[in-house]
């Protein structure tokens, strides 16, 4: 009974999500009250949640702090040589802007926490999208999905949970699996080529000498040539009017209600070009002691916030200013988190989360206890997704090994195997990065979720395909 309400409270929680019928944040905390009367135990509701909201309090605040940071660090200019870097080669090409996308979010990826990436990424190509009219879910997808094949890096989470669960060696894991995880990379990319082809096809390949130049009077109206596509050559088009039609187009705006171009605004007063130097320094410097593990990273970004807001903004009036404006991302995100918290502490709680695991592990057939690398390969694309990562690992993946080894599969293998979901894994509703992604991108996680998760699933078994081809799996 508990697998089956398991699985009904997650379908019924994507369904209204993805309808609209709710808002991300009331499903997130509605639906688990009312399964958790379901099951019989909505006496014990108050003691999941504090559980739940507890284990999540420690990434509540980091992502809190970690917005302030970057968004401190995208006022006063940090960001903006990159945002010039990748604009210069993008021009306005809607299928350079989409696979620029990619190539960023899997370089910033390196460090290894998921809100960071997204967080530059966002703040680098946002203003872009939004001026060109192009769809904001191509850019959460594509975003969600190079970060997910790079969050298997030893430093990242999951190779080091299964490292641990299965008590053998990180390096063991991840080296072997580079060859199959550099192919689903390069499926992420020549995905963004194609759907930046979509997007070409839909808005042109427009012509923009200087698209750094912001004007500082949004009613004028700026012209380009579209050189090819939807207007016809030779065509004049408003880059602050229409964006065509198309499934996934973003709905035009009034020109005062574009506020894209404004973060990439030269003559912002938050501009501080002379502590360049010394900003770009702490942000590397913050980075180190995150992969070095020095601090826990809530106490990093927390220092790190509070020491960006006082030398780049001396008086305290500056400071509430900046604080202040990036308080509705905080305070989204920080919702989305603690309603998240309900969501997996119920789960947990009431112990769906190990009778649907049981279920599904009890579910393999006997005669597949030799193929086992690929049935958990398989498996952690839903477990994943409907699970968090300590969930899985840690509950999920010692019980998949133990099936494995008694039929001659190493610990190794299944281990390597269970990378696999973790494209799909990062578009996770129980993922508090993703509310990261689709706050500062402005998009309905619905939305994001309709469109990413096909895409996230064919390059999870892209992966797997190519690790069972190299003979990894």
């Amino acid at each position: 009974m508990l697998t089956i309400l398991g699985f009904a409270m997650i379908a019924t929680f994507l369904v209204l999500i993805m309808m609209k019928k709710m808002s991300p944040i009331a499903s997130l905390v509605l639906i688990p009250a009312l399964f958790c009367v379901l099951v019989g135990k909505g006496a014990h509701l108050g003691d999941y949640v504090i559980e739940g909201v507890g284990n999540l309090a420690p990434t509540a605040a980091m992502l809190m702090f970690a917005i302030v940071y970057f968004g401190v660090m995208i006022d006063v200019g940090l960001f903006d040589p990159i945002v010039r870097g990748i604009l210069r080669f993008c021009k306005a090409d809607p299928l350079r802007i989409v696979v620029g996308t990619a190539v960023l979010a899997a370089i910033v990826s390196l460090d290894g926490d998921g809100s960071t990436t997204f967080m530059i990424t966002v703040s680098a190509m946002y203003p872009l999208y939004k001026r060109l009219k192009m769809s904001l879910v191509v850019m959460t997808g594509v975003a969600a999905t190079a970060n997910g094949v790079m969050n298997t890096l030893p430093w990242g989470g999951p190779t080091a949970r299964a490292a641990t669960a299965l008590k053998v060696d990180a390096a063991d894991i991840f080296v072997p699996m580079i060859p199959a995880l550099g192919v689903g990379l390069l499926f992420v990319f020549v995905l963004a080529y194609v759907l930046g082809r979509r997007e070409r096809t839909r808005l042109g390949v427009l012509t923009l000498d200087d698209v750094l130049e912001t004007e500082t009077d949004e009613t004028v109206t700026e012209t380009v040539l579209v050189n090819s596509g939807g207007a016809g050559k030779g065509t004049k088009k408003s880059l602050t009017g229409g964006a065509g039609t198309g499934a996934d187009a973003e709905p035009a705006k009034a020109d005062g209600d574009d506020e894209g171009f404004q973060g990439l605004d030269p003559n912002r007063a938050t501009l501080r070009p002379k502590l360049y130097w010394f900003n770009a320094g702490l942000t590397v410097a913050l980075l180190a002691a995150m992969i070095m593990e020095t601090l826990p990273i809530p106490v990093l970004f927390l220092l790190g916030a509070a020491l960006a807001l006082t030398v780049n903004f001396p008086k305290m009036a500056d400071q509430r200013a900046r604080v202040a404006a990036h308080a509705e991302n905080v305070l989204n995100v920080a919702g989305m988190v603690f309603a998240a918290a309900v969501f997996t502490g119920v789960l947990t709680g009431t112990g769906m989360v190990k009778h649907m695991a049981d279920w599904l592990v009890g579910a393999i057939p006997e005669g597949m206890g030799p193929h086992m690398g690929i049935v958990t390969g398989l498996l952690s694309l839903p477990l994943t997704y409907f699970m968090s990562n300590d969930g899985f690992y840690f509950g999920v993946l010692p019980v998949l090994a133990e099936a494995g080894s008694a039929h001659g599969v190493s610990s190794l293998e299944i281990a390597r195997a269970s990378l696999v979901g973790q494209a799909l894994h990062m578009s996770s509703p129980l993922v508090p990065a993703v509310y990261v992604l689709v706050g500062m991108a402005k998009v309905e996680f619905g939305d994001h979720t309709k469109f990413t998760v096909k895409w996230a699933a064919l390059t999870s078994l892209v992966v797997l395909g190519a690790g069972v081809l190299f003979g990894i799996i």
